[in-house]
């Protein structure tokens, strides 16, 4: 099976605002898992609380974040995506 090499990629117009983006989210993300180990400092007994369908606090918080990385993952990749089409559809505007 042959590869064709990888293609050339100019600069990124975007590159700016999906790393203050993705600084924003990463910064949401720790605020929420900062959450997790205060519980677990302060007080950790409160972790073996049942608090859905028979889980722990522990494993639930532990799925809540699991599931919220991957909606922030979605969301973050929607957002780029948008921005990335509208700023070459300028881009192109102005070529012509």
């Amino acid at each position: 099976m042959f590869h064709k090499p990888a293609e050339q990629s100019g600069k990124d117009p975007a590159a700016k605002f999906k790393t203050a983006l993705g600084v924003k989210m990463f910064i949401g993300y720790a605020l929420f898992y900062a959450g997790f180990i205060g519980i677990n400092l302060v007080s950790p007994l409160m972790m073996e609380k049942e608090v859905f369908m028979g889980m722990n606090l522990a494993v639930t918080y532990g799925f809540g974040l699991i599931v919220f990385a991957l909606i922030l993952a979605v969301i973050y990749n929607q957002i780029c995506n948008n921005k990335e089409a509208e700023l070459s559809g300028s881009a192109e505007a102005k070529a012509e």
